[in-house]
């Protein structure tokens, strides 16, 4: 445990901060799960819809520091990519 009092000021801030980065870690994590099974089960209509809202929610996680940028943008290149071969699969 520290003793010192900016070292205690620093783990409380650090606390607030790592639960306010794990709701958009998970929000992102959520859409991108949610993405992946509707491609999976081949239901393109849905899939295109919940793209936008995992893309989203990549660049705000992004946006605000929880996730490095191009971490954000090679997962909505992956899912694009998964997108694009199953509509290529379907026609």
């Amino acid at each position: 445990m520290a003793n010192i009092r900016s070292a205690i000021k620093r783990i409380r801030s650090s606390e607030r901060r790592r639960k306010v980065n794990q709701i958009h870690r998970a929000e992102a994590r959520t859409f991108v799960k949610k993405t992946r099974r509707q491609l999976d089960a081949g239901r393109l209509s849905e899939a295109e819809a919940t793209i936008q809202e995992a893309i989203s929610a990549l660049d705000k996680a992004a946006q605000k520091g929880v996730i490095h940028k191009n971490n954000a943008a090679r997962r909505k290149s992956r899912l694009m990519k998964q997108l694009n071969q199953a509509r290529e699969k379907k026609a």
